[in-house]
Order: C-alpha cells, then sequence, then structure tokens
C-alpha cells in the first residue's frame, strides 16, 4: 500500500487527471442527490414544519396534497386512546388564487388552528402571524411567492382565492412551493374560502400529538387494523416519506430529476474510467521492467488496484470541502442541497466503487503486457 501512494507522488502529474476526474465524478453525484433531495423536501413542507405526529387522512392518500375530504367524526376514533392529546382538524387543500393584476393561480391552502401550541401551524409562524391570522380572511405565504402571486402590486382588483377577498398579513421565509404556493390561514378561514367545496362537518386531515414517537408509532398501527376500509394512519415521518417518494417517483418532474442526477451518476464513472484506465495503460513499460525483474503479474495488479483505491480516497477529500461551497452558493438563491450524512457517505461509497471498478477495468492493460515486446 505504501508503494502504491509512493508511485503516485512520483507519478502525480500522471495521475493528476484521474484524481481531478474521481473529485468532479464525487462532485456531481453529491450535488445532483442533494438537489433532488433538497427539491423534494418541499413537497413535504406542510408535514415537516408542524409538531402533529399522528396524520389521519383518506384510504391510500400517498401525498399530502392528495387527501380528500373525511368527516369531523373521526375525531373520536383518536380522542379516546391512550397517550394521544386532543386531536385537531385541519384542511389541506387546492384553491383559485386571483391576483389583484388580474389572472389567476393555483395555490394549495392549509388551515391549522392558531392557538399556542396547537399541532397543525406551521412551526415557522410568529405568535404575531398566528395572532393575526385569526382575523376573518387573513392569510400568509413564503416572501418568495409574494412577486408570482402579484401581492407586491397594487391593481384595479383586490386578492382573491375562489372569488372571496383575502388579504395578507404577513410573509415567511423558508416555506416555499415547488408547483402550487402554500397559503397559509385559519381552520375557520380556509373553511369559508374553501366553501361548497369541502362538504360541511369535514376537513381533509386530523392531527394528534403523542407523548412519544413510539407511541405514534403504535398509534398509527392500530388506527390502520382498525379502521382500514375508510381512512389511514401515518406517523407525521412516514407520511413525510410517502410524500417525497410520491413525487420522485410518480411525476414526470420527479423522474426527470432522478433521470438527471442518475445521468451524471453514469457521466463520472465513464470519465473516473476511462481517466484511470489511460493512466495504467501509460505505465505500461514499468510494469514490463517489474515483470522482467521477476516480479509476480498479481502483485503488480493489486498495485493498480491499491492505485485506484487511494485516487478515490484523494478525490472524495477533495470533493467534500468542493460540495459544501457549492451548497453555500447555492443557499445564497434559496436553493436547499440537502447534504445529510448518508449523501456524503453514499458519494464516499459510489466514488471509490467506481474507481476500484475502473482499476479492475485497467487491468486488462496489465494483462497484455509482453515485457519482451515493451523492452525492445
Amino acid at each position: 500500500m505504501s508503494y502504491a501512494l509512493q508511485t503516485l507522488w512520483h507519478e502525480r502529474t500522471r495521475y493528476a487527471s484521474g484524481v481531478l476526474a474521481v473529485t468532479f465524478s464525487a462532485v456531481l453525484i453529491a450535488l445532483q442527490c442533494g438537489l433532488l433531495l433538497g427539491l423534494f423536501k418541499i413537497t413535504s413542507i406542510p408535514i415537516d414544519n408542524t409538531t402533529a405526529d399522528v396524520w389521519i387522512g383518506s384510504t391510500a392518500v400517498s401525498s399530502v396534497d392528495l387527501g380528500k375530504p373525511i368527516p369531523n367524526s373521526y375525531i373520536t376514533r383518536l380522542a379516546g386512546l391512550s397517550g394521544v392529546k386532543m386531536p385537531e382538524q385541519y384542511i389541506a387543500n387546492f384553491a383559485n388564487f386571483f391576483k389583484p393584476t388580474g389572472g389567476t393561480e393555483l395555490c394549495f391552502l392549509l388551515g391549522s388552528l392558531m392557538d399556542d401550541n396547537t399541532s397543525g401551524a406551521a412551526t415557522l409562524l410568529s405568535k404575531e402571524q398566528r395572532e393575526a391570522l385569526t382575523m376573518p380572511f387573513a392569510i400568509v405565504v413564503d416572501e418568495s411567492d409574494v412577486k408570482r402571486l402579484a401581492l407586491d402590486k397594487t391593481g384595479d382588483g383586490e386578492p382573491k382565492i375562489n372569488g372571496k377577498k383575502v388579504h395578507l398579513v404577513g410573509t415567511v421565509k423558508g416555506l416555499k412551493s415547488l408547483a402550487a404556493p402554500w397559503v397559509f390561514c385559519s381552520l375557520h378561514t380556509a373553511r369559508q374560502l374553501m366553501g361548497p367545496m369541502l362538504p360541511p362537518d369535514h376537513v381533509t386531515y386530523m392531527l394528534a400529538r403523542c407523548d412519544s414517537p413510539q407511541r405514534a408509532k403504535q398509534v398509527a398501527e392500530e388506527l390502520r387494523a382498525q379502521y382500514p376500509d375508510d381512512m389511514v394512519a401515518y406517523t407525521a415521518e412516514d407520511f413525510s416519506y410517502r410524500s417525497r417518494m410520491y413525487w420522485l417517483t410518480r411525476t414526470k418532474a420527479g423522474l426527470a430529476i432522478g433521470y438527471a442526477a442518475l445521468l451524471g451518476l453514469i457521466v463520472g464513472a465513464v470519465i473516473t474510467a476511462q481517466t484511470l484506465y489511460s493512466a495504467t495503460a501509460a505505465n505500461a513499460k514499468e510494469f514490463a521492467i517489474l515483470l522482467a525483474l521477476g516480479i509476480p503479474r498479481w502483485r503488480i495488479s493489486l498495485m493498480v488496484i491499491t492505485q485506484s483505491f487511494w485516487v478515490g480516497i484523494i478525490g472524495i477529500t477533495l470533493a467534500y470541502p468542493v460540495c459544501l461551497g457549492l451548497r453555500s452558493i447555492a443557499m445564497q438563491f434559496n436553493t436547499d442541497v440537502d447534504m445529510r450524512w448518508e449523501i456524503l457517505a453514499g458519494t464516499a461509497a459510489i466514488t471509490v466503487g467506481m474507481a476500484l471498478i475502473a482499476g479492475t477495468l485497467a487491468l486488462r492493460s496489465v494483462k497484455q503486457i509482453e515485457p519482451m515486446n515493451l523492452l525492445r
């Protein structure tokens, strides 16, 4: 191993392109995957930014934006369970937003109780904003959607949702949407705005907090087993994961971005393999000398594999600070690149694996080495 490192150092100009190829590949993989996960974290914002532990919705709901009305009476199914605090009603529905300057935009209405310690209100809403939202037809949106909804301009008309006038009482940062803008309001306002589109005595979800995460899992399992035909219950973590996976695997946007990430992986692998193969082939005469001196071919092959491993390690070491720097730049443009440790560890494993595969492919040139032909 030390000999392989010494060779890499003495031949650093020859292997520099291989290290840069691995670095580029690792950066590409990490950023593509991080961007993919960061983008689809947006789809579960209504779940991730509440304090609810259990979500109850219509049968087989696969994403938070696909819930159907359920009767208010379902609240009694939760009320008597031990370790469960008082359930809350929650409205989540698409609606038509009429801009004050004209034109319409599809939005997603999120209505919850605004009292202190409620589980449905978005955690990024301040106490003052929650108090303001108790006023009739008051709304809050993310600051990134203000321009999109023309709320920064004054026109002849007034902003409306489903034909009813609304007024903006504040903005938040960090709750931007992937498709339709999130519009936060009180439960009463949401019911008034939905009107006949939401049946009387119905909501979209029931939310509850539990004594512990373990109890939340037990409650969700008990409810699914007891009421399998007319509702479903998930923990917040499970429902968030389901919402992201739905957008990732069952929408055109998710498939397109996933394909781009896979393409980045393939491009990185091809570049790495070709670069290391060329570097190994360039050492053909040196390997021929070793063979002529009686060094077994298998030891030379092992050295090539070891060199490939260290090229991968060095490339990853250089790639990580680059990834973190590019993530910081992306964050300045309100683009979330999820660089959790699983992404970094997965990138390291994939990159080292690609380097080893590239080294294995490069062994073909070692097997073709004949000292008599190369040393003439």
